[in-house]
């Protein structure tokens, strides 16, 4: 799944939802693509009830799910990319993010956040 925000307010709910088969219509494999405006709350959940069954190969099991999301830590790396004082102030605005689960509207025991690190 990917999730695009459009420089719009708001997109209709009749064109939230694209389906890619990827090329093999029997492989198991979808790719959706679900878009929203800027103004929109993103309820992942509530964009994956709208697929029709067609579309996705078979029925979804929605309230089996399981959610990935990534979450990237940034650490101040040795690299003279910028100035000290830059890279602090920039890894600690980083923190101030809001918490992806809740901001997409995931439940919490059927989400796994992976983590990775990058040195600015």
């Amino acid at each position: 799944m990917s999730i695009e925000t459009e420089p719009v307010p708001r997109i209709p709910a009749g064109h939230r939802v694209s389906v890619d088969d990827l090329g093999y219509a029997d492989d198991g494999i979808t790719h959706v693509t679900v878009r929203y405006g800027y103004m929109d709350m993103p309820r992942i959940p509530a964009a994956l009830r709208m697929l029709d069954t067609a579309q996705t190969e078979g029925e979804l099991q929605l309230h089996e799910a399981s959610y990935f999301i990534s979450k990237v830590e940034l650490r101040q790396g040795d690299e003279p990319t910028m100035a000290s004082w830059r890279k602090r102030l920039f890894i600690a605005t980083s923190h101030i993010t809001a918490d992806a689960a809740e901001h997409f509207g995931l439940p919490r025991d059927r989400t796994v956040i992976m983590g990775s690190h990058i040195e600015v």
